[in-house]
């Protein structure tokens, strides 16, 4: 497969050539995608955001607006055939999620396969969890579901309140203490952290219940206990904590890894190098696009 490299001299050969510089990363993006898609034989949608490589800007992560773009690509392809979803995101809203995942539903079925050639995180996570299948390398990971509210990890403000209680318990000279901790959150605010982690995890026990885990013996058992391990808030460092494929794999997940299919390994990170590459060269920042050439991004201009 071409290295990022590889891939960006590619590019810049054919500029040499004539092409612009958005031409030549549009057409090489393109020519990896149908060859994916011809691999797999059938529709293949990517969602990519240029997180790691752009300055931040609250558009890379899943948002409502993203529905414009999947809305796009969905249209005019064979849905009978199932999906692949190449996803590489860092997360966003836990509704827009929702909404996102209940349209894909709605075209393709259940027959959805989430491939993550890097970083599926946070919400993005929530997405491959309503898959049936998640294909993973060797270098990817997913992460924590645990929401956050107003910028805040929900789970870590209920785990202060829990400790909060024990001090006072032992000891209550530190209610003085844990007052003025608490003095500073907004009315409603613990209410609506334990909202937001009650919902997320029913939505995700849901999906997983209900697809990937439907032929096990009492699937919403098994996708409580998966999620359990998944936002464990004692087992992880942050809310960007990486779980690489063994992890996904004790957790109870259906995941295969990448690298069992050497071909289509060679198609999956030639597309993700370029995008890599396409977010180094262009302004674009997200990118939603489909493997008979349709394409939505969003960018700076």
């Amino acid at each position: 497969m071409p290295t990022w490299n590889e891939v960006d001299a590619i590019i810049l050969e054919r500029v040499s050539k004539g092409e612009s510089v958005e031409k030549a990363c549009d057409e090489l993006r393109a020519e990896y995608l149908k060859n994916l898609s011809d691999h797999v034989s059938r529709p293949v949608i990517t969602y990519y955001s240029g997180f790691l490589q752009k300055p931040p800007h609250p558009a890379m992560s899943i948002n409502d607006f993203d529905m414009n773009g999947f809305m796009a690509v969905i249209h005019n392809i064979e849905c009978d055939k199932g999906l692949d979803l190449v996803l590489h995101t860092p997360g966003g809203g836990t509704e827009a999620t929702r909404a996102l995942v209940e349209y894909i539903y709605s075209k393709f079925g259940k027959d959805i396969r989430v491939i993550v050639p890097q970083l599926a995180m946070s919400a993005g996570t929530m997405i491959a969890c309503a898959s049936n299948e998640i294909i993973m390398g060797k270098h990817s990971s997913l992460g924590p579901t645990d929401p956050q509210v107003n910028g805040v990890p929900a789970m870590g403000v209920i785990s202060e309140i829990k400790k909060a209680i024990e001090e006072i318990r032992s000891d209550p000279l530190k209610q003085a203490l844990w007052q003025e901790v608490f003095r500073q959150l907004l009315p409603a605010f613990i209410s609506s952290c334990e909202r937001s982690i009650a919902g997320t995890q029913k939505m995700v026990e849901a999906w997983l219940a209900q697809n990937m885990f439907v032929d096990r013996q009492n699937p919403t058992k098994v996708a409580k206990l998966t999620l359990d391990k998944i936002n464990s808030y004692e087992d992880t460092t942050e809310h960007g904590h990486h779980f690489l494929r063994e992890a996904c794999i004790e957790f109870g997940l259906n995941v295969s890894s990448l690298e069992d299919d050497q071909d289509l390994q060679e198609h999956v990170l030639s597309l993700h190098h370029a995008y890599v590459a396409s977010f180094a060269r262009l302004r674009s920042f997200k990118f939603i696009e489909n493997s008979i050439g349709a394409s939505w991004n969003v960018s700076l201009d």
